[in-house]
């Protein structure tokens, strides 16, 4: 072909295998302008600009009206909290939706028009933008005057619809809802049944002294789902059963029964009713993903193969390793694969490569990621040499974690003795002797090991950095100290002479100590196994705590749509008292309780207050409205039960990988694996076959293959 054709290749082969990296659909406009329009749209600038975007209009529902700038929440004693002018908060949301119209007009453009009708994600994004101008026009025509504001619950949309893996682990839940349901279904026959026996059972009598259960817990049957609701997640056990148990013992049996059906058997039920459903639907969506790569590797490899017509004889397609080491020179990609191919390339005998060959190249995109620590040091002398393997031996480390301990335990024993007395009876001659102490020893144990490391082995190690740092900020604030208050002698009281902060400060920062006992979890297995699951959980959970920001926003909006304007600061006020008993440990929560007004202080008056107090405490919580307890339900049954569950399942699925994979893989010293949500299905991934590729590489809309 000619020069253009050929740079046209180049470029639809680089486009293509950086979609195959990130595991976009290369079902887009392949034309030289388009790809030049496609690369700039996911370049990392465009991609901040538009993740600065979401989060700076999710951020505005802080300082709109009602705003949470204030210190407290409480109505009684905060300050009036500045409010924007109308048209402040109104010109930033309007340059948000330029951004966003501009994004949904290039998405739109590049897909094309036969793609755009059938992405239903697109068309939510235009609907969601017509219906958020239409209401911004309209708060506008109000003067910002309306209390309800459509646009402000559809915000977290933007956030869902710009993350692929948000959108496939969101459609993962929507399939595994219909099995939810026939387990929910089954938890509310629970339910209702109990509730029926329960108001039989406790019902009215003639003596009013004997009707404590009945007043507090089944006065009604609203009042008898909801205790009996609120028992099923244990937060009033074992409240609801004193006043029958008093009354007598044989009552227990029924708050038993429910209990241990509904807890031990439903709850346990629905939990594994999604992990196995969810981890096949998780696993699909793992499978289109790898799909996608393949499908992009190998239709780099079809235009790659038209820079140079293939000999007559010929039965496959070639590509030269030229035109590929070419085509890598755009790419962006990680430096650790490109590197990897571009050695393999250069490795390389033929000159040639074949479609096969082409996609086994490209498998480096699947490993996992290796960290190598840089080498030691190389000492000529054999006084260094020897210091080097003393200081560097594991055994060091593990009399750092002994010294550590006992700096711990003398801590632990001056907080003791001095935990009666008053300040002025407090000496501080022994805790400041012992840090002192400690902490030379700490910068003594930091230098001999960047002697026997060197800086930058020594600085590779995450346990070394944090080690590192907490000794010189231990051994600065030491010094200021003593530059203040003079060295540690008897009777020496440092707090009493005045920067209180600066010693409270040293004291603070001995309690940092502890964390030096994480060094010893790659030393035993099983340890080791907990902490890298959950590391590597918290790496891979962006896409669960997306959908769970856009949960916690779509509900603090409709909250404070529903309650705002309830809490009055004056009036006859009660306390209430509640402590809820829940996964071993209690919490008192201050319910502000108005004889004419079902509503609560500090809640539902700006945005911060909302999520903070009201999602997490006032579920469990009796003194509610009764429409309003259909709010906190459907809360519940979205954050606790559902969601819980499936972050169980994501968290059972890639212990049992890990689990099984740990007798095929020891960790070495000097290795450290990085794994992904792909790289933990990737055992049991089915690798698409040549003749499905080609297939759906002839279904494209915009490309037009030679063969």
């Amino acid at each position: 072909g000619t020069g253009t054709d050929n740079d046209l290749y180049i470029n639809q082969a680089v486009v293509f295998i950086e979609d195959a990296i990130q595991y976009r659909s290369i079902n887009h406009r392949v034309d030289s302008k388009s790809l030049w329009l496609y690369r700039w749209y996911y370049s990392r600038t465009c991609q901040w600009i538009l993740s600065l975007t979401i989060t700076i209009i999710l951020a505005l529902a802080f300082i709109e009206k009602p705003s949470s700038l204030t210190v407290t929440s409480d109505v009684r004693y905060r300050l009036p909290a500045w409010n924007p002018p109308c048209g402040l908060t109104e010109s930033i949301e309007l340059l948000c939706f330029l951004v966003f119209v501009v994004d949904v007009s290039v998405k739109s453009y590049l897909i094309g028009w036969e793609e755009f009708w059938k992405n239903k994600w697109l068309m939510a994004y235009i609907l969601t933008l017509i219906v958020s101008l239409t209401d911004w026009v309209v708060s506008l025509s109000f003067l910002c005057a309306e209390d309800v504001r459509i646009r402000r619950i559809l915000r977290p949309f933007f956030l869902l619809q710009n993350s692929s893996m948000m959108k496939k682990t969101l459609k993962s839940i929507n399939s595994t809802l219909p099995e939810m349901a026939s387990v929910v279904l089954l938890l509310a026959v629970h339910l209702s049944l109990f509730t029926m026996f329960a108001m039989l059972l406790f019902a009215r009598t003639k003596d009013g002294q004997q009707d404590k259960e009945w007043v507090g817990y089944f006065r009604n049957l609203p009042e008898s789902l909801t205790s009996l609701l609120v028992l099923l997640t244990t937060a009033n056990n074992p409240d609801v059963m004193i006043p029958a148990y008093s009354k007598n013992r044989a009552y227990s049996i029924f708050f038993i029964l429910f209990t241990v059906l509904g807890n031990l058997f439903l709850m346990n039920l629905l939990t594994a009713i999604i992990y196995n459903q969810f981890r096949g639907y998780l696993l699909k969506s793992v499978q289109s993903s790898l799909f996608r790569r393949r499908l992009g590797i190998r239709a780099a490899f079809e235009v790659l193969s038209s820079l140079k017509e293939t000999p007559a004889n010929a039965q496959q397609s070639y590509v030269s390793v030229g035109a590929l080491l070419q085509v890598l020179q755009k790419v962006e990609m990680d430096c650790r694969c490109k590197q990897a191919i571009t050695r393999s390339l250069k490795m390389c005998s033929c000159d040639q490569l074949s479609a096969t060959q082409f996609q086994k190249l490209f498998e480096e995109l699947d490993k996992d990621a290796i960290k190598q620590h840089p080498p030691s040091p190389e000492y000529q002398s054999n006084f260094m040499q020897k210091m080097q393997f003393a200081f560097g031996h594991a055994y060091f480390g593990y009399l750092g974690n002994v010294v550590a301990l006992a700096n711990i335990i003398s801590i632990c024993v001056v907080l003791v003795m001095d935990a009666d007395k008053q300040p002025s009876e407090r000496d501080d001659f022994f805790l400041g002797a012992i840090n002192c102490f400690f902490i030379l020893y700490y910068l003594l144990e930091m230098l001999l090991k960047i002697l026997a490391l060197g800086l930058k082995r020594y600085l590779s190690y995450p346990s070394n950095r944090f080690d590192g740092l907490l000794t010189v900020i231990l051994l600065v604030l030491e010094i200021a100290t003593f530059a203040v208050y003079g060295f540690p002698h008897p009777g020496w009281r440092p707090e009493f002479m005045g920067l209180l902060s600066l010693w409270d400060m040293v004291r603070l920062v001995n309690m940092l100590i502890v964390f030096r006992f994480l060094r010893i979890i790659p030393n035993m297995k099983f340890m080791a196994l907990v902490v890298t699951t959950l590391l590597d959980l918290v790496k891979n959970l962006r896409a669960f705590a997306g959908i769970l920001v856009v949960v916690f926003y779509a509900f603090a909006i409709t909250g404070i749509m529903l309650f705002k304007g309830a809490v009055v600061p004056l009036g006859n006020i009660r306390f209430f008292y509640f402590f809820l008993f829940q996964t071993s440990f209690y919490i008192k929560i201050v319910v502000v309780y108005f004889k004419e007004k079902c509503d609560f202080m500090a809640c539902f008056g700006d945005f911060q207050a909302e999520v903070i107090y009201c999602l997490l405490y006032l579920l469990f919580v009796n003194l509610i409205c009764r429409w309003a307890k259909i709010y906190f339900v459907v809360w519940w049954l979205i954050s606790s039960v559902i969601w819980v569950n499936l972050f169980v399942a994501l968290l059972l699925e890639n212990f049992i990988h890990k689990w099984d994979r740990r007798c095929h893989r020891e960790p070495l010293s000097d290795i450290e694996y990085q794994r992904t949500v792909e790289l933990m299905f990737r055992d049991v991934l089915e690798e698409p076959t040549e003749e499905e590729l080609m297939e759906k590489l002839h279904q494209h809309p915009h490309l037009q293959l030679c063969r």
